[in-house]
């Protein structure tokens, strides 16, 4: 299971998506949360499905890495669609059953959209480097400096966290295999058993995750690295047409899920 966790990941390529700039990516991504959830009838969710589709296609992104990234949350997509399932009000599917349409037609746009929302998230991270992903977020956060807030600073943290998921995902397996060379069983056992079993994995996790990050933060100390004052880049970032294109594209999809709820299709 912790090998299906994607996040964090990148996969290099050259690619329309790929070659996007950084903070197009972001902003598309911002657009396209807006329209999921503004998205209300099949139609709606349909054009999101085509939309998703043809981002992955465009980005030579796999179907199979993003529902292998999906696996890990899928206690969470069925416990959404099970509470829209059983409490939403409506026309029961037989008499006296606490299951009426709605709740089923809105269990499933939940499942749908819990879906498309983390493919796209995913999308995002496949298809930018770490760094870039970095410069971007500080560029269009970069207005906040005027009220001394350290956006350098805050998104590089971000950066790092992000980068440091399958760091940290590869080290916990390799921490349960040793554990179960060992003998230690992490799948009987009642729910508190199992929550006990957990300690010999969480406590090295932890003493590997401080070491790490000091063996970081010496490095990059040694770097002279001060925050973000004065700090230049090898690659600047710039607009391209196909950036301009890209945005206003996301920024019809907006409009179009607007319309779209306006009629309730």
């Amino acid at each position: 299971m912790l090998k299906d966790v994607t996040l964090g990941q990148y996969f290099p390529g050259n690619t329309v998506v790929h070659r996007l700039d950084p903070r197009t990516k972001i902003l598309l991504l911002i657009f396209f949360i807006v329209a999921l959830f503004t998205a209300k009838g099949w139609v709606g969710y349909g054009v999101m499905v085509l939309v998703t589709a043809a981002s992955m296609a465009a980005s030579h992104i796999s179907p199979k890495n993003i529902f292998k990234g999906l696996k890990p949350m899928i206690f969470i997509i069925v416990f959404t669609a099970a509470l829209n399932l059983f409490y939403t009000d409506g026309t029961p599917v037989l008499p006296g059953w606490p299951i009426t349409w709605e709740g089923a037609a809105r269990g499933a746009q939940m499942i749908l959209r819990i879906i498309l929302l983390i493919a796209g998230t995913f999308l995002l991270t496949y298809t930018t480097s770490p760094m870039a992903l970095t410069d971007g977020m500080e560029r269009l956060l970069s207005p906040l400096k005027k009220i001394g807030l350290p956006i350098h600073e805050i998104t590089m943290m971000m950066s790092m966290a992000l980068r440091f998921i399958p760091t940290l995902i590869e080290e916990t397996d390799k921490i349960m295999s040793a554990q179960k060379a060992r003998g230690a069983d992490f799948e009987n056992g009642n729910l508190l058993q199992r929550a006990k079993a957990l300690l010999p994995i969480l406590v090295p996790l932890f003493v590997s995750s401080f070491r790490r990050a000091d063996e970081l933060a010496v490095a990059m100390e040694s770097r002279c690295y001060h925050g973000g004052s004065g700090r230049t880049r090898m690659k600047q970032l710039h607009f391209a047409p196909r950036d301009l294109w890209a945005l206003l594209l996301g920024a019809v999809l907006v409009a179009g899920m607007f319309v779209l709820k306006h009629f309730g299709l």
